[in-house]
Formats: C-alpha cells, sequence, structure tokens
C-alpha cells in the first residue's frame, strides 16, 4: 500500500506522521523504534533491525545448543 506522509517540523527536526490505519497493519505505536534506509528509489522505512535479527539468530542457537543446561537452571 502507498500512502502519501505529511512532513512536520519537530524541534530541529522533521518528522513524518503515518496514517492510523496503516499503523494498526504494522503494529506500531508512539515510542517505537523505525530505521530510515536510503535506497537508490529514495527512503524506506522499517520497523526491521538486520542487527537485532543477527543477534537472535545466535541466541536460538545458544539455547539450542544449551537446551537442557538451561531447562537445569530454569527449575
Amino acid at each position: 500500500m502507498t500512502r502519501g506522509l505529511k512532513l512536520r517540523k519537530v524541534g530541529g527536526s522533521i518528522g513524518a506522521t503515518l496514517p492510523k490505519d496503516m499503523a494498526d497493519r504494522l503494529h506500531l505505536e508512539a515510542g517505537d523504534s523505525m530505521l530510515a534506509v536510503e535506497t537508490e528509489r529514495g527512503i524506506l522505512l522499517t520497523p526491521y533491525d538486520p542487527d537485532i535479527e543477527e543477534s537472535m539468530a545466535i541466541a536460538a542457537n545458544v539455547s539450542r545448543k544449551y537446551r537442557n543446561a538451561l531447562r537445569e537452571l530454569a527449575k
């Protein structure tokens, strides 16, 4: 879905306001963090953070490897 956004001055910065229905569909709330990625075609706004994704993959591997030890520690 493509929607137009209005840019507004916020302090010394410029902010974009997302329509409520779009924010609801994407499960975004005030205070959430987003990344602004400059691409050849413009700006991509995304809640996806590749660093977090990498950290989650590492955590999943650790939990699989030490599954039994973690179960014992949880008792």
